[in-house]
């Protein structure tokens, strides 16, 4: 017998024996079933012991082995460890953010083939006399347009239904299986300008060790090219690849460019949207050895890819590769650490790059790289600052950009109007009373969503029916104030009645379908007007779209967040980069009241590099990061007192541990936070500051032990965010 030492999802700091027969098989990083309580857990084995007598009287016995399942590999152990080493975090609970929902359960997952499929002539001849596309003809139709394709690539892209659909064609001898020669070079492979070509020869040397690489490109500059050729040389080697990317929407576009540019390679999607047993399969195939190249978001980075060569981060500077709650990690920095643990090469790419990473390629510590020219287009397209402090606008709509609406209707291009609010309108006003629609839950307003006719809490969730009086004063007179893309919708549809316009965010666009079904209509030129948020601001390639105009900018200069400028300039450089991705011209048009504000002198200049260096000289002389670096203990109770002396009586355990070690970590006083009551729950932060992770990691790892033994009111809740993305 054997002493498994077990890490189970349980917010406890501390790993569980259990005794296990000592087997052919049995082995560290095997996913088991255990005993717990009244009930059972599932978690993984960490470390195996010699079982000694007492041992036999002491422990349990685990109740399940899940040995059709491959052991999960050193490298990976290695990785969650470090997560909840670095993070603060129990290991039980990292590991089971990073499993996928079928191996936390514990069930037994068929193994599946994955064969190359191909359509027949008797498939092309049904697809040719069809008069409705059934869903075993939309697989004839992916492969007969694409080429042979791999199963799992062809149930990503196909719609619900994609395995039913699969299995019908295949029966009626519409598919075949195509024999697969190992072959799986890039088709097609674009020819590179001068740039791209310097940049795939420096990151391809580096092939087989690790170094990190800041890939600065332009908006439509084809980082997504160099990727792919990189991509390639890392598959030539024998090697697997790993590709990170920000949103669940822009995957399905990317995964259909890749797998058909690499037809013969076994390519696996990792996403929170995906069905469970989808994203079970995946993670088992890449922990098999069984995949060539993984493309997903955050979670991706714990992809178990044992034979892993090459790491890419694409729009490597946003905010949406950090999670925000449980496990608070950075899929970029772990990627990084991922790469130098592993030995590998890692690419992190975007035409904006965090500030972060900018200082490290000043310093050295990455190589930096950079693509200034358009791969397509002659020249980045131009931008125009329209001053509105003395222009009377129209909703939000100054004449001149209504004017250049006007022209690319008349010219048939398509045109893009950026306002990142959705809804109708911010908040719901009674000007006799100044009653606003509050919610109820958070102290944060409820917005107007007028095509559902209700107010909604974009913090809670919380909805409400829209009251016909003031519910203080009765008065009738209640009314909306402000504008969000559906005001912007209405108020455009009376400009252009003949136009077919567009609104795209979370409200009209909430599944892949229905993106693939917007990108479809797009592309096809059935759409002269988007109206979008941050959803359409980056990774999507519009070739007629020749106008951005850019509305409501100015909200996020008025942020107390430190980081507000930095992700303006950022989230303005992605949307205005839409504009002019082709042979025809582009011109960005900026409505704001602060021409002369540096951050726009420098937008308009399209000038990253100067606005980088005004931004770090800034956060160096205010000491924030990257010159200091953070953690943010965060508690929320009922009540808001509850929470503040929570904060009061850790921040004096965490002093008396400063004092007795001598640590210059700087513990800020409790305070409320920006949003202090959100889904009932009052909320208060405390800041610990230092100049080197070294001494705040120091300091964290004796002050978390203290935090998970105190005994706390059943109400209170807290959590530890270290390097948050705001405070």
């Amino acid at each position: 017998m054997r002493v498994a030492r077990i890490a189970l999802p349980l917010p406890k700091p501390r790993l569980f024996d259990y005794l296990v027969e000592d087997r052919d098989g049995l082995s560290v990083g095997l996913c088991a079933r255990v005993p717990f309580g009244p009930g059972e857990k599932t978690g993984v084995i960490v470390a195996l012991d010699p079982a000694d007598a007492m041992s036999h009287d002491k422990l349990k016995p685990l109740r399940e082995l899940l040995i059709d399942v491959p052991p999960l590999p050193g490298p990976w152990l290695a990785m969650a460890e470090f997560a909840a080493r670095y993070y603060q975090h129990p290991l039980g609970e990292v590991i089971a953010t990073a499993l996928p929902p079928g191996l936390k359960r514990a069930v037994r997952l068929p193994r599946e083939d994955d064969p190359l499929l191909a359509a027949t002539a008797e498939g092309r001849a049904a697809l040719a006399a069809a008069k409705k596309l059934t869903r075993a003809l939309a697989a004839v139709s992916l492969v007969s347009s694409a080429g042979p394709m791999r199963r799992s690539a062809m149930l990503e892209q196909l719609d619900e239904g994609a395995a039913t659909g699969l299995r019908d064609a295949r029966n009626k001898g519409w598919l075949e299986v195509v024999a697969v020669s190992g072959d799986v070079a890039m088709l097609d492979a674009m020819a590179l300008n001068p740039q791209q070509a310097a940049a795939v020869a420096a990151m391809s040397a580096s092939l087989g060790r690790f170094e990190s690489f800041l890939l600065h490109g332009i908006t439509g500059s084809g980082k997504t090219e160099v990727y792919l050729q990189l991509i390639a040389a890392t598959l030539g080697q024998g090697k697997s690849a790993l590709m990170l990317v920000p949103e669940i929407g822009l995957t399905p576009q990317l995964l259909e460019r890749v797998a058909g540019r690499f037809p013969g390679a076994r390519l696996v999607s990792l996403h929170s949207g995906l069905a469970d047993g989808a994203r079970s399969r995946g993670f088992v195939q890449a922990l098999r050895g069984e995949v060539d190249i993984v493309l997903g978001t955050r979670l991706s980075v714990f992809a178990p890819l044992p034979n892993l060569g090459l790491i890419v981060v694409d729009e490597e500077h946003d905010a949406s590769f950090k999670q925000q709650e449980g496990l608070r990690y950075s899929a970029r920095d772990m990627a990084v650490w991922r790469a130098r643990n592993e030995g590998i090469p890692i690419v992190l790419g975007s035409a904006t790059p965090s500030l972060e990473s900018w200082l490290h390629a000043d310093a050295g510590r990455y190589t930096r790289l950079s693509l200034t020219q358009r791969a397509v287009a002659e020249a980045p397209p131009s931008v125009r600052l329209i001053d509105t402090r003395r222009i009377k606008l129209d909703q939000g709509l100054s004449p001149h950009l209504v004017e250049a609406l006007r022209e690319r209707l008349e010219r048939r291009e398509q045109s893009l109007v950026f306002l990142n609010r959705r809804g109708y309108a911010p908040v719901i006003t009674c000007p006799t009373c100044n009653w606003v629609s509050a919610c109820k839950h958070c102290s944060a307003n409820m917005v107007f969503h007028q095509a559902d006719a209700i107010l909604r809490c974009h913090h809670c969730g919380a909805e409400e029916r829209v009251p016909r009086t003031c519910p203080d004063c009765g008065s009738h007179d209640v009314h909306a104030f402000g504008r969000g893309t559906q005001r912007l919708e209405e108020r455009l549809g009376e400009y252009f009645p003949t136009a077919r316009i567009l609104r795209v965010d979370r409200d009209s666009v909430k599944t892949p379908a229905q993106w693939a079904a917007v990108r479809s209509q797009i592309d096809s030129g059935e759409v002269d007007i988007l109206i979008g948020t941050q959803m359409l601001a980056k990774g999507h390639d519009f070739p007629r779209l020749t106008l951005v105009g850019i509305v409501g900018s100015d909200a996020s200069l008025y942020s107390s967040d430190y980081r507000a400028p930095e992700r303006l300039f950022q989230q303005l450089m992605q949307v205005a980069g839409r504009a002019g991705r082709a042979e025809l011209p582009g011109e960005v048009l900026i409505q704001t009241e602060f021409v002369d504000h540096p951050l726009f002198r420098h937008l308009a200049s399209q000038d990253f590099p100067g606005f980088a260096a005004m931004q770090l000289g800034e956060r160096k002389q205010a000491g924030f990061p990257p010159y200091s670096y953070h953690a943010v203990l965060r508690a929320e109770a009922p009540e808001l007192k509850e929470a503040v002396e929570f904060l009061r009586i850790t921040r004096m355990a965490a002093q008396m541990i400063t004092t007795e070690t001598s640590l210059p970590v700087r513990l800020f006083d409790p305070v409320p936070m920006r949003l202090v009551r959100r889904a009932r729950l009052e909320r208060a932060q405390l800041v610990i500051e230092a100049d080197s992770r070294a001494m705040l990691q120091t300091l964290l790892t004796s002050w978390v032990m203290g935090l998970h033994a105190m005994r706390l009111p059943r109400d209170l809740r807290w959590h530890l965010d270290v390097d948050p993305g705001d405070l």
